[in-house]
């Protein structure tokens, strides 16, 4: 068992990420999804920091310097801010299981971004597997409209509704940017306190944000709502937390390829979860998807 250390911990890592978008789904409809933005970037700010101050002895990224700063800044912006407002309102109104589906196109578009932006190669296989991703999704989010009373044809429309795909779209491709900047920007410097900038900008962010809209009144709301605040500790701590932290020990005991590829079992482990505790009706042809669109994202990184 030994041997199996980074494949295991990648492992867990999908099943704390599954935790975290079930988590983060029901205090978002509770509280709405820009109270829950900002609060579990506060949250997850302090279990990193407490992290940071035991495996570095030094709390707060005092260390990094113009170069880390400035472009994890943009980072936090594009994938906390932008990436996640998406993703979370996408929970909303399409549920975890989907939106999770979808987010399955960051590896490949942060592939496409990479290879436009910084040169990056962007092989025949990487491209396979983007069709395959891409065919597994559509698979879920169209079906065959029946002939309408005029006798015309058959026709494709969305499962669920365009709003929440273009959404958790967005966040796919916030999260796609935020990991090319991220890239750049930590260099040789430590992924933690790289993580903290990115959170420290997606707090400053929402704050302006909160700020602009006036909006306060649904924050404090959010804090006295019990329920959802649990909900939101549970998934802070599974998600920016230990997340974070068993998905670089996968890094470190395994290839990233393989790391990577057994990381992204989300779509289907959040399958049962989505039944038993939001009692959602799963098909057989989103099953299938759900399945396909992991195989796409195992042949990108293997």
């Amino acid at each position: 068992m030994s041997h199996y250390y980074g494949e295991l911990a990648a492992l867990l890592t999908a099943f704390f990420w599954t935790a975290t978008a079930i988590a983060f789904e029901s205090a978002s409809k509770k509280v709405g999804s820009l109270s829950v933005n900002l609060l579990r970037l506060g949250v997850a700010f302090i279990f990193l920091s407490v992290y940071a101050w035991i495996s570095r002895g030094i709390a707060f990224p005092v260390d990094a310097g113009k170069h880390q700063w400035i472009w994890l800044s943009l980072s936090g912006l594009v994938g906390f801010v932008l990436g996640d407002l998406f993703l979370f309102q996408a929970y909303v109104l399409i549920g975890s299981r989907i939106s999770m589906l979808i987010m399955s196109l960051a590896p490949p578009l942060a592939a496409i971004i990479g290879w436009l932006a910084l040169g990056e190669t962007l092989t025949a296989k990487q491209t396979i597997a983007m069709i395959v991703v891409l065919g597994g999704i559509v698979m879920v989010v169209l079906e065959r409209q029946s002939s309408d009373d005029n006798g015309n044809g058959r026709r494709m429309k969305f499962s669920y509704p365009i709003a929440g795909i273009l959404l958790a779209f967005g966040g796919a491709l916030g999260q796609a940017g935020g990991l090319v900047l991220s890239k750049y920007g930590m260099a040789d410097y430590d992924v933690i306190p790289s993580v903290q900038i990115r959170v420290i900008t997606g707090i400053i962010g929402f704050t302006v944000f909160f700020g602009i809209t006036r909006r306060w009144s649904n924050l404090a709301a959010a804090i006295r709502n019990g329920k959802a605040m649990k909900r939101l500790l549970v998934g802070a701590f599974f998600g920016p937390f230990l997340g974070v932290s068993f998905s670089l020990l996968a890094v470190k005991y395994t290839s990233t390829g393989v790391a990577s590829a057994l990381m992204s079992i989300v779509p289907v482990l959040i399958i049962a979860p989505a039944v038993i505790i939001f009692k959602e009706k799963i098909t057989l042809k989103e099953v299938i998807g759900a399945v396909v669109t992991v195989i796409g994202v195992g042949i990108f990184f293997l």
